[in-house]
């Protein structure tokens, strides 16, 4: 029998899920807080659920995508007596080390199997099935995920058997992500303040040590100034605190995190929050 799967957020990424998740051959229901969100993924043979509750009722595996942790909290709470005997609940949103440690004792309360699983990848990753699942928790609920996480993700990185163990990496991982797309914005502004075309950077850089794909991608969307969100702006900048609270926790310093959030937010007030982080260019 096929797996039944829940998702709950359809922004983004839960919607890029989904559609790889029904490629595969995989019955999935999905709901949103806005149920026009969801809709749409009707059209691709999900199911929509007009409240969460009746999303999870019958999925053997439980997503949840969502924005943060209260966003999660507030909904999975309320419907974690509705889990059927075995579901497994795989946490994929980014809620840092405490929101972690809250929504595992939600699970274990409940006597629900919790998988702490963040995402890496953005839009086109998640709609392609091609996001790299980081994964930590007890090892028995894995054949149960198995089909799950390989038709969303190209592999499955088990980072150990300690819940919340994933989401640490997935912490130190984006903090590399923030300083890369300052460093890009810094880089083409620059060149521009210079008089220099910004793509003779891109040019210049491209095939050596100092390359990478992410220099390519997005430095070519802010000289072109296309923003349409694959990691929204306002995302990075709750990821940056997330991640700032963590190197305060392990003792590591926070001057580069803050100088990271600084740029973020001025070009959130500028009015750049709900497009791509790319918009961050605008700070510069």
């Amino acid at each position: 029998m096929s797996t039944t799967v829940a998702v709950l957020g359809t922004g983004i990424m839960g919607a890029g899920m989904t559609r790889s998740l029904l490629r595969e051959g995989l019955e999935v229901t999905v709901w949103n807080r806005s149920t026009d969100k969801a809709k749409p993924l009707a059209d691709d043979g999900a199911r929509v659920a007009e409240t969460a509750a009746d999303a999870v009722a019958d999925a053997d595996v439980v997503i949840t995508m969502l924005f943060d942790t209260d966003a999660v909290a507030q909904t999975i709470e309320p419907v974690l007596p509705r889990f059927r005997d075995g579901a497994v609940w795989v946490q994929a949103s980014t809620v840092g080390i405490e929101g972690t440690d809250r929504l595992a004792a939600l699970a274990r309360d409940a006597g629900v199997d919790y998988l702490d699983a963040p995402m890496l990848g953005t839009r086109a990753p998640a709609e392609n099935g091609q996001l790299v699942v980081l994964a930590s928790g007890p090892s028995s609920p894995r054949d149960t995920v198995a089909p799950v996480l390989d038709a969303i993700g190209s592999r499955t990185q088990w980072v150990s058997e300690t819940i919340g163990d994933a989401s640490r990496l997935k912490l130190a991982i984006n903090a590399w992500i923030g300083v890369m797309i300052n460093g890009i914005a810094q880089s083409i502004a620059l060149a521009r303040g210079l008089g220099i075309d910004p793509q003779q950077f891109l040019a210049a850089v491209d095939g050596g040590a100092v390359n990478a794909p992410y220099v390519q991608l997005k430095g070519k969307a802010m000289i072109d100034g296309e923003y349409t969100p694959s990691f929204e702006l306002d995302g990075v900048i709750k990821d940056t605190d997330l991640i700032t609270a963590a190197l305060r926790e392990a003792g590591v310093d926070t001057t580069l995190a803050t100088a990271v959030r600084d740029r973020l937010a001025a070009a959130s007030s500028e009015g750049h929050g709900s497009e791509d982080m790319a918009a961050v260019v605008h700070a510069y």
